[in-house]
């Protein structure tokens, strides 16, 4: 029998608690033991702000006594109430409120659905729905099946241990049995961790695995759910509220032939201007060895106001957010990295159809494994001098020499093209 509540599970619990069931008697029903009832009640019920007909919702004390009008001045939303206490907003406004708390959630059931005043409340309820429940269960579970159970230091330190070593020709079996106390990991994860690329040595280096086919299609790796905390979008988003000024880059990979060279790109949000850099593999010390090359080219203080936010997806080649984030001189904080929501790469929408630009010179599924650097920057000069609609008929590097000059341009390694010379098909790299 499962441990998890199936969906028929919760809309008993919901069914029972408009009945003001126990949670003895809901467990003893389900099979379950009271706790886990109480657990999953509190965890996954959620306030919600309503009224009743003819009344907004309207937490104050002083609500049914209250005959104050004109609170919010001129600027009133609600102007047909002949009183303030018939507006929903009229709480953010009014200097005399105090919030009336209802006694009703803070003992069991702990939720309103079996209160005999719900149709009459404005207060703020406390619900427990079923359909909503079953899937933020859901998704804990599948968020917690998700990325890496280690941090960026013990990645580094398991690193340390089993790169120099594979070099020199052992295999991960034997570095495992010679480092067991030490790792402190299964060879499995070993494995695992070379497949996403977190070390500096890649299947390449181990000779008898690059001699098996695959048994079946791994899943792609993403980022540690830890590298997340305080990195979501909706941080992100929490962050822009706070800072509306901020100048947001987005930051992303293109991938040619799998197993071969791909590119880093990195995307100016208010001025259009991406930049792109050749890789030899897909791995997070690749991306961490370019922004630490910015970081030099361009100087500290260039480099954080250029780089005050940068947007990515989960990939693992963006699996240690505090190197990005951190130099190893004064002032240590160089930029802020926050990630998308999983499958929503339409949050650096940006980035993903400036991508088109570069696919039409490398169309999905060419090796970049012929090219140099010196290809990709001349791409991108012809890119970058392309004129767009939203910049009003200007060009990337125009915008971004405007806001930030052309000396800034010539460190990131820019120039301009001609219009007449510009060549945005594959025959711009055909040697």
């Amino acid at each position: 029998m499962s441990k998890f509540l199936s969906y028929e599970d919760r809309m008993i619990i919901a069914q029972r608690l408009q009945e003001n069931a126990s949670f003895g008697a809901i467990g003893k029903e389900l099979g379950k033991d009271r706790t886990t009832i109480a657990k999953e009640i509190k965890k996954y019920s959620y306030d919600k702000k309503s009224g009743r007909p003819g009344y907004p919702y309207n937490p104050c004390k002083f609500r049914a006594t209250c005959k104050a009008k004109r609170i919010c001045g001129t600027s009133c939303t609600h102007q047909s109430a002949y009183k303030c206490s018939l507006c929903s907003e009229c709480t953010l406004h009014c200097s005399d409120f105090v919030e009336d708390v209802c006694s009703v959630k803070n003992k069991p059931p702990y939720v309103c659905n079996g209160c005999s005043q719900l149709s009459k409340c404005t207060l703020l309820k406390r619900i427990y729905d079923p359909a909503d429940a079953h899937e933020r269960a859901h998704h804990a579970v599948s968020e917690a099946r998700t990325g890496i159970m280690s941090n960026e230091d013990d990645i580094a330190r398991i690193n340390g241990i089993i790169s120099p070593l594979v070099k020199n020709g052992q295999s991960l079996h034997q570095i495992y049995l010679a480092h067991v106390d030490e790792l402190m990991c299964s060879e499995k994860t070993l494995y695992n961790y070379v497949d996403a690329q977190l070390f500096d040595i890649r299947n390449i280096d181990l000779p008898r695995k690059v001699k098996y086919r695959p048994r079946y299609k791994k899943p792609e790796f993403k980022v540690d759910r830890g590298c997340r905390i305080e990195r979501s979008y909706a941080d992100f988003q929490k962050y822009l509220g706070a800072n509306p000024e901020t100048t947001i880059v987005q930051m992303d990979s293109v991938i040619g032939r799998v197993g071969g060279k791909c590119l880093l790109t990195i995307h100016f949000v208010e001025s259009s201007l991406m930049l792109a850099f050749l890789r030899d593999a897909n791995t997070s010390a690749s991306v961490i060895e370019i922004i630490n090359l910015l970081d030099e080219v361009l100087g500290a203080k260039t480099f954080n106001s250029l780089f005050p936010v940068i947007l990515t997806d989960n990939g693992s080649e963006f699996s240690n957010p505090k190197e990005i984030e951190k130099r190893s001189t004064i002032p240590c904080n160089r930029t802020k990295i926050f990630y998308c929501d999983p499958s929503a790469p339409y949050q650096k929408g940006a980035c993903e159809v400036n991508h088109e630009l570069i696919r039409r010179i490398l169309p999905k599924g060419s090796s970049f494994d012929e090219l140099t650097q010196q290809d990709i920057t001349l791409m991108m000069n012809h890119i970058n001098s392309y004129k767009r609609k939203k910049l009003n008929n200007r060009s990337p590097y125009e915008t971004f020499s405007f806001y930030y000059g052309e000396d800034v341009l010539k460190r990131l390694g820019c120039s301009p093209v001609a219009a007449e010379n510009i060549i945005l098909k594959p025959k711009l790299l055909k040697k």
